[in-house]
């Protein structure tokens, strides 16, 4: 059965977005980069929600600049190919290998666990993590945790009610100073 992931750099105290809304100390260094395209390229399908599809959105005419070196141009070739799902109520239309979201969250993973096809679930984005956190549906969590501290924000775990116990499966760091950390849930 297909595994759903959920990955994002975070600062070490605890936050993908900082107060003011903004994620430019995120900016990865090339090992970094190539550690986020490696989970890209082993993803079968990413869920995303609006604000994150929106973001992501460059990476669909990226390899237009030819000023861009190879890893860059490898990601934005891999990202393009990636199958997405966006889960948005604003949205009337999606771009490139993305589809709308036809059912809810709930619905549309077990869908797609069911298929036939390999690769992860990805899921990008808290807001949509939340949800998906909330129903019990993340199998992984993915943290590339930078030595920043940001002061608040949105946070990389959302609020829960009910206690969620992890297995370290993987811990790296990197020549960056960034702590590489892959938890699985202990069921």
């Amino acid at each position: 059965m297909r595994s759903v992931t959920y990955s994002m750099a975070v600062s070490l105290d605890g936050y993908i977005v900082g107060p003011d809304g903004s994620f430019n100390w995120t900016t990865p260094d090339e090992e970094l980069f190539n550690l986020a395209t490696d989970e890209v390229r082993r993803a079968g399908v990413h869920l995303l929600g609006r604000r994150l599809y929106e973001t992501m959105l460059y990476w669909e005419t990226a390899d237009q600049n030819p000023s861009l070196d190879f890893s860059t141009l490898e990601f934005a070739a891999i990202w393009r190919a990636l199958p997405k799902v966006v889960f948005s109520t604003t949205l009337s239309a999606v771009q490139g290998n993305a589809r709308r979201a036809s059912a809810g969250l709930e619905e549309e993973i077990e869908r797609l666990r069911a298929e036939p096809a390999e690769g992860d679930i990805a899921i990008g984005g808290a807001t949509l993590a939340t949800e998906a956190a909330a129903l019990g549906l993340i199998d992984e969590y993915r943290l590339r945790v930078l030595p920043v501290l940001v002061g608040g924000g949105r946070p990389y775990f959302p609020h829960r009610e009910d206690r969620v116990n992890l297995e370290l499966i993987e811990s790296r760091t990197l020549r960056s100073k960034v702590v590489y950390l892959r938890y699985r849930v202990a069921r």
